[in-house]
């Protein structure tokens, strides 16, 4: 990872440089963090690098001509053009997504401002992303740029000593980070949580996904939408196609037929999105027989030993008559019946916003059963079944909506067990 500070106040970098894991990683060449004094660059005798900003108000703004010679002078040493960021309040509020993205870049200059901050024209026409660390104003970029070092640096493999640490932390998975206890096991009367005590690593890992859960839930519930809320799930979660009962395009109960399409695109979604199962049920037994044949064919046959990929999506199919059938098997395996989750095309009553569905599927902890229909969707008699059915998915001007079934599968999976 290479980084260039440009600031006035270089002096402002050498403690931070040269302790804790930064400097340790700078140290073991992990890292390479240069910093540029501003004032080299700076005009006449005096060296001179900001002056008065037009229109009055008695602030000093850094001058386009000096940030624009120490940019050129970068670039023509290191033959990259550099990814520019700029520390300021008017930019996007800093986020684990903004450091992952600085994270990828091969070489990241930070311009450090004073003062009123760098003329808009050098802005406008040099700086790829302004980044801001918050609603409030600090006296520069210097501490905005070590914060963003920092957490650039996390990322480098090393840097860290345990990687498991990283992975973790608040944010990096969506989630806020679970509390931490060291000893003494009792201290002000206060125990620690005795699962972290028990040795046993299921129950440790099982208490800590929860109450990390916990406080995302009271502390930072906007942080759900872009969570993956698998990682945090005590139970299995199964997705089921159903075949009927379905609508026809008049609207009336019908038994939709079974496509190759729909069983390899949502079987590949299900292996992405780490669903346990896909539930496929419909009450005809030459359509069974036809789906079984499918599945030999991709996980046994001559599709295996051309697309393995495939062969692992669908080793997920499980095939039933019902999906009376299927809440069965899932109690059975859980030892609790599933939360159904039905879904839907049409507007409906009662229906639930995906992120407050993922709060609900988060404090409930229960088996899930996600529930797609065929055909024109699901009859009202299944969604009526069901513990709660999502709101339909929409986009561009709302009105039109008619994505076929493994389109729609894919956009729910992604909303709640995608990585943001």
């Amino acid at each position: 990872m290479h980084v260039t500070i440009v600031t006035a106040f270089p002096e402002f970098f050498e403690n931070f440089l040269s302790t804790s894991m930064i400097g340790r990683g700078v140290k073991n060449g992990l890292l390479r963090v240069d910093v540029l004094d501003l004032r080299s660059f700076g005009l006449g005798n005096y060296r001179q690098i900001d002056d008065y900003a037009f229109g009055g108000g008695g602030g000093m703004v850094l001058l386009p001509e000096v940030l624009e010679k120490a940019l050129y002078t970068l670039r023509e040493s290191s033959g990259k053009q550099g990814y520019v960021v700029y520390p300021s309040p008017q930019g996007d509020l800093f986020s684990q997504e903004i450091v992952e993205t600085l994270a990828a870049q091969e070489h990241v200059i930070l311009f450090c401002g004073h003062y009123e901050g760098l003329d808009e024209r050098f802005v406008s026409r040099f700086v790829d992303r302004e980044i801001s660390m918050g609603d409030f104003v600090l006296t520069g970029g210097e501490i905005p740029a070590m914060a963003i070092i920092d957490a650039m640096a996390r990322l480098v493999p090393g840097v860290v000593g345990k990687e498991t640490a990283v992975v973790e932390d608040s944010f990096f998975r969506g989630m806020l980070d679970h509390p931490h206890y060291t000893r003494p096991a009792e201290w002000a009367d206060v125990k620690a949580p005795e699962e972290l005590l028990s040795g046993d690593a299921a129950a440790i890992e099982s208490w800590r996904r929860n109450a990390a859960v916990e406080r995302t839930l009271s502390r930072r519930p906007d942080l759900i939408a872009r969570a993956n809320i698998r990682p945090y799930l005590l139970k299995g979660v199964y997705v089921a196609l159903v075949h009927f009962p379905v609508l026809d395009r008049r609207g009336e109960k019908s038994t939709a037929a079974v496509t190759g399409l729909d069983l390899s695109d949502i079987s590949r979604s299900c292996k992405t999105y780490g669903v346990d199962r896909f539930l496929v049920t419909t009450p005809l037994a030459s359509q069974r027989e036809l789906v079984k044949t499918m599945v030999r064919h991709w996980t046994e046959g001559g599709g295996a030993k051309v697309n393995p990929e495939r062969a692992d999506a669908f080793r997920l199919l499980k095939l039933f008559a019902s999906i009376a059938r299927c809440v069965e098997w899932i109690e059975k395996r859980e030892k609790e019946p599933p939360l159904l989750v039905g879904t839907t095309a049409r507007k409906r009553s009662g229906a639930f916003h995906w992120i407050e569905a993922k709060r609900r599927m988060l404090r409930e902890k229960k088996p899930l059963l996600l529930i797609f229909g065929t055909g024109s969707g699901l009859h009202e008699e299944l969604l009526a079944e069901c513990s709660m059915v999502l709101e339909p998915l929409s986009g561009g001007d709302g009105e039109y909506n008619h994505l076929s079934v493994r389109t729609a599968a894919g956009a729910v999976l992604d909303r709640f067990f995608g990585w943001r």
